[in-house]
């Protein structure tokens, strides 16, 4: 099925890679970094946002010119296909655990990816349903993956951050004889399970809204509408399932402090002192 996607993608009539594509690529780049900059976009931190696009779309560019000519290299032994899907998930885990903290519990975010992820590689492979192939494992595996990632990051950030501005109320669970992971769990729950709100938006209004990418590529491959759906619906469920246990996992790490962020000391003042 991804073999259709992939010659719709390099169809010259789709999009032509030639000298106008990159010039509309850097215009395009030059845009998003410009209103970045000019809305003074940054994170919690005060680090701007302008940087970070400019270095993220040429990663995109050497990164994705680097993977067009490997894998067609990869995808003929089995051993270079399992090394090439063990780069891409180390490569989550460490994009992954560094969003949510800069200490060293990121590498925990390999469990909440690990967990979505590969028992449902697993039950496509058992049941046939994807080969143990380059060509479908690839795309199939890395979608998941990203999606995970996503949620990983999403989820672990924002349960991390709400228990840094409602530290109050963790200390008052605690006081009232709760432990310190159901303390944490009542106060993170909420706030980390907003994870998966982006991937709930897209299925339901697949269709009505936008039109993903798995779709479109069947359709421009020559498949008929209703294996395109088909396979569509499939990708948007196995996300659903990624993402889900993807959130729950992380959740369970910072409630139970696997995932952490060093506390920032207060300094006395001059009044207190």
């Amino acid at each position: 099925m991804y073999v259709l996607a992939a010659r719709a993608a390099s169809s010259a009539t789709l999009l032509p890679v030639n000298p106008v594509l990159g010039a509309v690529l850097a215009a395009l780049l030059l845009a998003a970094v410009t209103v970045a900059a000019r809305a003074r976009l940054a994170d919690r931190r005060d680090r701007g946002y302008a940087r970070a696009i400019a270095v993220a779309g040429l990663r995109a560019a050497v990164q994705l010119a680097a993977v067009s000519y490997l894998i067609g290299w990869v995808v003929h032994a089995l051993a270079t296909l399992l090394a090439f899907l063990v780069v891409m998930f180390a490569v989550a885990v460490r994009t992954a655990g560094r969003r949510i903290t800069d200490n060293h519990t990121w590498w925990w975010a390999a469990l909440p990816i690990g967990a979505g992820v590969v028992p449902v590689v697993a039950v496509l492979l058992l049941t046939g349903l994807v080969p143990l192939k380059g060509v479908a494992l690839i795309p199939i595996t890395g979608i998941l993956i990203g999606g995970a990632l996503t949620a990983t990051v999403l989820g672990g950030r924002r349960a991390l951050d709400e228990l840094t501005a409602r530290h109050g109320e963790v200390e008052a669970g605690l006081a009232l004889g709760l432990p310190d992971r159901d303390a944490r769990l009542e106060i993170a729950r909420p706030a980390a399970s907003d994870a998966l709100l982006p991937g709930l938006d897209q299925t339901r209004t697949v269709g009505l809204v936008t039109l993903p990418g798995a779709f479109v590529g069947m359709l421009l491959g020559g498949a008929s509408p209703v294996m395109a759906g088909a396979v569509q619906l499939f990708v948007l469920v196995a996300l659903m399932a990624v993402q889900a246990v993807a959130v729950a996992v992380v959740l369970e790490l910072v409630a139970r402090g696997r995932l952490h962020r060093a506390r920032r000391v207060s300094l006395p003042t001059a009044e207190g002192e």
